[in-house]
């Protein structure tokens, strides 16, 4: 594992809490839109300010986000894949990136270029979406918080003697 100096492992923790809260906040501007929409707000101002939000800040930020925590997984003592609570963060994130890169993102740019003549059934999504994508941002802060469950086991290493026996 790579050593980093402190004010660089607080520097990197500090980017990944911004980007990190940027996408939270993105997300409940997404949420929000998507409320008001459902609440009687006109759909050909609302879509459109969503598909701007979720493609000029959700999605950069998503992935900002992701690179930023491998980075910072990789460059600290907390590791990829040795701690549990690590690896459901990098689930988490990964499936949420790829859900808004590859779902969220095209449907808000339709629903902004639709506007008011987006279907009833398709507004309901660009509400459950940032719904649940909100609560698994949660889910992942409270990981990061209490860090539960401790180290995942180590597999066993073989010696240096063991290997040359079998060569």
């Amino acid at each position: 594992m790579p050593r980093i100096a402190p004010r660089t492992r607080k520097a990197l923790l500090t980017l990944h809490l911004v980007t990190s809260l940027g996408w939270l906040g993105a997300d409940l501007v997404l949420l929000t839109l998507g409320i008001a929409a459902q609440r009687g707000a006109d759909p050909a101002v609302v879509y459109p300010v969503a598909g701007l939000v979720g493609t000029v800040l959700f999605a950069p930020l998503s992935v900002l986000v992701w690179l930023v925590g491998v980075a910072s997984a990789l460059l600290t003592p907390w590791g990829l894949l040795r701690y549990r609570w690590v690896v459901i963060k990098l689930v988490i994130t990964t499936v949420m990136v790829g859900l808004v890169l590859f779902l969220l993102t095209p449907n808000l740019r339709h629903a902004g270029a639709l506007g008011a003549a987006l279907p009833a059934r398709d507004r309901a999504d660009l509400v459950i979406a940032p719904a649940v994508s909100t609560s698994l941002m949660i889910i992942a802060t409270v990981l990061s918080t209490y860090k539960p469950w401790g180290r995942r086991p180590s597999q066993p290493r073989r010696s240096a003697a063991v290997g040359a026996t079998r060569a």
